[in-house]
């Protein structure tokens, strides 16, 4: 029985949306949003969300919309011998479609084209063989309009299902967890052409040492930026650092690592944010874009190791962290 589902949502507004939350059924609607569309957009977030009564989810919403699920996977509360460890990875670069021709640069995705990507030659990220899904973030620099992209294991027929949409043609990024196909490959379709980046910041396998198991949370807010101090925006890295294990969710001092929503409110254009495990180098990485200045939001699964993350900001923002689990040993 599922305890937690790994989920798309992609909200199709009728006009505006201030904010839509997500969270189990049964429980008080918490303070949190998991996204928004303050000018109409189609929008997808990636979000874990606990299995709430009778296995069930809510959702709320300020204004009309329409709603997409899709599901990438789930997490079981017993220990079951199909079930898979997570191993964080600090956040790392496995592909840049703008970078010279390559299994892992260029050329650009063509409209319409399955296009599939060796995960594992990524050496620098430190993939075993052994992975059967990874934890990634996947960014769009589309040439146009995008309509939408998919991604899922290579080898298996293209899903009737969407990762991202970007119909305003401007940088979006959607976090995914991606089974890993033939090969450890992963396959990819975009509507129209667009460059891609793809980022990941851990896997799943058949447990060993360090593997790790998801722990659920009430979903709670974190950090909220503009209540903190005088409420400025900040820009560059964040100090000091977010402590997440000592704030007002207080998950376990065990987490090895938390499933956060990030949600940036920028002053103008903000190329882009970075979360990663403080104490660490700041990683070519990225977690969202908002170069159109919109407020923006996507999951990140950060690693830590003393209860900390850090945040980069390429231009000056308000940011919001939201948790909903953390994986521990």
């Amino acid at each position: 029985m599922a305890a937690a589902y790994s989920l798309n949502v992609t909200t199709v507004p009728a006009g505006p949306l201030g904010y839509l939350t997500v969270w189990p059924s049964g429980l008080t609607r918490p303070r949190i949003s998991t996204l928004n569309s303050l000018d109409g957009r189609i929008k997808a977030n990636a979000a874990i969300v606990a299995a709430g009564d009778a296995q069930a989810i809510d959702i709320y919403a300020t204004n009309t919309t329409d709603i997409v699920l899709d599901i990438d996977g789930y997490f079981v509360a017993a220990p079951s011998p199909s079930a898979l460890a997570f191993y964080p990875l600090a956040p790392c670069r496995v592909a840049d479609t703008r970078n010279p021709i390559g299994d892992l640069g260029g050329p650009y995705l063509q409209n319409r084209q399955e296009r599939d990507f060796p995960v594992l030659e990524a050496s620098a990220c430190n993939i075993p063989a052994s992975a059967q899904a990874y934890s990634m973030n996947f960014t769009v620099v589309p040439k146009h309009v995008l309509g939408y992209l998919t991604v899922w294991q290579t080898g298996q027929p293209r899903p009737v299902v969407s990762t991202l949409n970007d119909l305003t043609g401007t940088i979006v990024a959607n976090a995914a967890i991606v089974p890993a196909g033939t090969g450890g490959d992963i396959a990819v379709y975009p509507s129209d052409d667009t460059d891609l980046v793809v980022d990941i910041d851990g896997y799943f396998a058949p447990p060993v040492t360090g593997g790790l198991s998801l722990y659920m949370l009430a979903p709670c807010r974190v950090l909220d930026k503009r209540k903190i101090g005088t409420g400025r925006p900040f820009s560059g890295t964040l100090s000091p650092p977010v402590d997440v294990m000592d704030g007002p969710c207080a998950p376990s001092s065990q987490a090895r690592a938390y499933v956060l929503n990030a949600t940036v409110v920028p002053q103008g254009p903000l190329g882009y944010l970075t979360l990663w495990p403080d104490g660490q180098q700041r990683p070519l990485a990225s977690t969202l874009n908002a170069i159109d200045g919109m407020i923006t939001s996507n999951m990140a699964i950060v690693p830590t190791n003393n209860g900390k993350i850090d945040a980069f900001a390429s231009g000056l923002t308000q940011l919001i962290l939201d948790i909903s689990s953390y994986f521990a040993p």
